[in-house]
């Protein structure tokens, strides 16, 4: 038996509860992992609070880190004691993302990675980056990955190009680190004057104040010599979506990734339609992607940014500290 992390219904952050799980032994096909770390995202923390609907006594958290311990008849990619990073959709391998590919999300229909050791199939991880801790591993199953496919694969980022980032969760981040790694121009915005120094730090070329300044997207096509930026990583929601059209270039594109601000409001069509803006939604990725990422990734010496870790049993606490909004990067569990 091994420490798991579970959630009573309805949900709500005092319903999260110590237990134990069984380490079962890894059947064909199948790696054992002893996990080590997990990252909080928007999406565990909806199933958290009970915004998701979950069965009663779920382990929660969709990433998750660790080693091997074991591996089933068959398994050729992994060895015992390769470090290893779970994917967000375990069925989504590579291609399109058809509806049945994305049926599974750990922690949210099936158990997640909120426990000290997991039986999955070998196709559900792949290898850490090299030099990886298991915390800063756990970061690229959902944060990362999201923001990779949409600027390497839906955006088609290249050099030269620039891309205006929101706020400084670990999407976003992430957002930066590539753009960055591409020779791209960054631009970041945020609420608060001493984050936006540390973005600059990051390497962010311009910053917005967007709470003194309500109208940044035109600041933002101002800062690009009236031309507007060709990316957008909209994590706001419909609260932001208009000021990055404004922001947006004509024939550019907004990878519409969160809901941070609500889950419906207005849009500006018209303003989409004459600037034949390119408007895709972002869910995480697949296996194949999150491979190529951490190709890119060993090649720019690429690190997360962790705000905190928290252990375990500290899960509740790591959500509070999430919804005080005041974390930088990515919040982790390491036990």
């Amino acid at each position: 038996m091994s420490k798991a992390m579970r959630l009573r219904k309805p949900g709500g952050l005092d319903n999260l509860y110590l237990d134990t799980a069984e380490a079962a032994a890894p059947g064909p096909g199948e790696i054992a992992v002893r996990l080590h770390a997990s990252s909080l995202n928007y999406h565990d923390y909806l199933v958290a609070r009970g915004m998701i609907p979950t069965r009663d006594g779920i382990v929660p958290m969709s990433d998750g880190a660790g080693v091997v311990t074991a591996v089933g008849a068959g398994v050729t990619d992994y060895a015992v004691g390769d470090h290893v990073v779970s994917t967000f959709f375990p069925n989504w391998l590579s291609g399109s993302s058809e509806v049945a590919k994305l049926g599974v999300v750990p922690g949210d229909r099936v158990d997640g990675y909120a426990r000290e050791n997991v039986v999955m199939p070998g196709t559900a991880f792949t290898h850490s980056p090299k030099g990886y801790s298991h915390a800063e591993a756990a970061t690229l199953t959902c944060a990362g990955l999201t923001a990779w496919r949409a600027l390497a694969v839906e955006g088609n980022m290249k050099a030269g190009e620039t891309v205006l980032v929101q706020g400084t969760g670990g999407v976003s981040i992430f957002a930066l680190q590539f753009a960055k790694a591409a020779g791209c121009t960054v631009i970041a915005t945020s609420s608060s004057d001493a984050k936006l120094q540390r973005l600059r730090g990051m390497g962010a070329d311009h910053v917005i104040n967007y709470k003194t300044n309500e109208k940044w997207g035109e600041e933002a096509t101002r800062l690009t010599g009236g031309r507007g930026v060709d990316h957008v990583v909209e994590v706001g929601g419909v609260g932001t979506l208009t000021q990055s059209i404004h922001a947006t270039r004509n024939g550019g594109h907004i990878s519409l990734i969160g809901v941070l601000s609500g889950f419906q409001g207005d849009v500006p069509t018209m303003f989409m339609m004459t600037k034949q803006i390119r408007l895709v939604g972002i869910t995480v990725g697949s296996r194949e992607q999150q491979i190529d990422m951490i190709r890119a990734i060993e090649a720019n010496n690429i690190k997360p940014v962790i705000d905190r870790s928290f252990p375990l049993d500290g899960l509740a606490d790591a959500f509070r500290h999430q919804e005080s909004g005041s974390h930088f990067g990515k919040i982790c569990l390491e036990f």
